[in-house]
């Protein structure tokens, strides 16, 4: 196993002192055994060990807690389940879509409490979302999903005009916007090593630098997990592993791994904000296909993300640098707003994304109920994570609730092919993503 250096990945995991948990060494025997210590994993653990406190729980990290997405990504805690709201519905039906917000409206409203019960420090804030029209083609797609919000019985979302929301974020580029209080900004890997000090003060075994290199199954239908140095003999398995899902045997065509980009600005003087506003700090997305998302970091650095992706061919994860959208994005934070023309940068990264074919959250048993899975966040998983983590424990412990019954769990996930395959068909969704972007910007 590599050993990476985990503060080189982005500037949230530079913001505090962290120590390491020991690798697993030896033998263990578990009730349940956790793959993967991002908000999936770790949730998951809480809510297991918050249902049945006896209950033996270990968790499985290959690099360090908040390696991956989940210490990487823009902090956004939101209610947009997979791509856009038109899209569910027109995949799974407009019953299906409203089913999916209001999950998602439950799994904002979740994390914000659990911060708040756990008194977990991770600069949380609830300023709220906009949703920015920047050409007239983007302000009738904008509202034609608020449209179809309204039809499906949704509230809390409405539509600001130019000068409403100028008043509010004040950018040249702004034609209207979708308005949404239901959303917060956290800094994402202080809450995943929060939920660390949770879940081990909950009694839940944490082994960090730990990859699984094989899982079996015993003729009793145990689970053996394999590491370099140790081995976890389980009755249950939850392979919270998300975009690092492609490297699991059975779970490896439910997604695929894409990188999104941020860049961060120096701390903004008052000088450099004024001609901004910003004052309630939404977190702020545009209604591009590739999506433009950004915000203020608790000391007022400008974090820009998205613009485009990268792909990565076969096992490859290492696509975190992309200087050209790193350049793109610069040159975006100009346009978007002026006062920043001159503005220094110090930190830019990247994380990956798991994308299902069908572009919706999958999760659920895999074969017999003694697996669990979870793919398929779309880069707005924050808060999905969380509520998720509670729907994977209620599937680890057989039970049967409002959560495992919603329709993402255990549906039918059509495979992507294998390589070369893949690559195809992830570049060709990409350029008519492009495409249509062009055309509407």
């Amino acid at each position: 196993m590599i050993k990476e250096n985990y503060r080189e990945k982005s500037y949230w995991l530079t913001t505090r002192d962290y120590q390491e948990d020991a690798p697993l060494e030896g033998d263990i025997r578990v009730d349940v055994a956790i793959v993967g210590g991002g908000f999936t994993g770790l949730t998951t653990a809480h809510f297991l060990k918050k249902a049945e406190p006896s209950l033996n729980v270990a968790l499985l990290e290959s690099q360090v807690i908040g390696f991956g997405a989940s210490g990487r990504n823009g902090g956004f805690n939101m209610t947009l389940f997979g791509l856009t709201m038109g899209i569910t519905a027109l995949r799974f039906g407009r019953a299906k879509a409203r089913e999916a917000h209001l999950y998602m409206e439950r799994a904002v409203d979740t994390l914000k409490a659990l911060v708040e019960e756990n008194s977990i420090d991770c600069d949380y804030e609830h300023p709220g979302f906009l949703r920015v029209a920047t050409s007239p083609q983007y302000a009738r797609r904008i509202r034609h999903e608020i449209e179809l919000a309204h039809e499906l019985g949704l509230g809390g979302i409405e539509w600001i005009d130019q000068d409403a929301v100028r008043e509010q974020v004040n950018s040249p580029t702004y034609l209207g916007a979708w308005s949404e209080p239901r959303c917060g900004l956290i800094n994402p890997a202080k809450l995943s090593w929060g939920w660390k000090g949770v879940i081990k003060g909950q009694g839940v075994a944490v082994y960090e630098r730990s990859p699984v290199i094989s899982m079996s199954k015993t003729g009793s239908n145990r689970v053996i997990l394999t590491t370099p140095n140790g081995r976890v003999d389980a009755a249950k398995v939850v392979l919270a592993t998300n975009a690092y899902s492609h490297l699991v045997p059975g779970i490896k065509w439910k997604q695929v791994p894409i990188w999104t980009h941020i860049v961060l600005t120096e701390p903004l003087t008052q000088k450099q904000l004024e001609p901004i506003g910003w004052k309630n700090r939404q977190g702020v997305e545009d209604a591009r296909n590739l999506v433009h998302y950004y915000r203020l970091t608790a000391d007022n650095r400008l974090l820009m993300g998205g613009r485009d992706i990268s792909f990565a061919y076969g096992y490859n994860m290492d696509k975190d640098i992309n200087e050209s959208v790193f350049k793109g994005l610069k040159k975006d934070v100009a346009q978007i707003f002026p006062s920043l023309a001159d503005v220094r940068y110090t930190h830019q990264w990247g994380g990956p994304v798991s994308v299902t074919t069908d572009l919706t959250p999958a999760m659920g048993y895999l074969g017999s109920k003694n697996v669990i899975y979870s793919v398929g966040c779309m880069g707005h998983g924050v808060s999905l994570t969380h509520l998720n983590g509670a729907t994977a424990a209620d599937l680890a412990l057989e039970k049967k609730t409002d959560l495992t019954d919603t329709f993402f769990v255990n549906r039918r996930v059509f495979p992507w092919p294998p390589e070369p395959l893949r690559m195809v068909a992830s570049k060709a969704i990409l350029a008519a993503m492009h495409v249509q972007d062009k055309l509407c910007d």
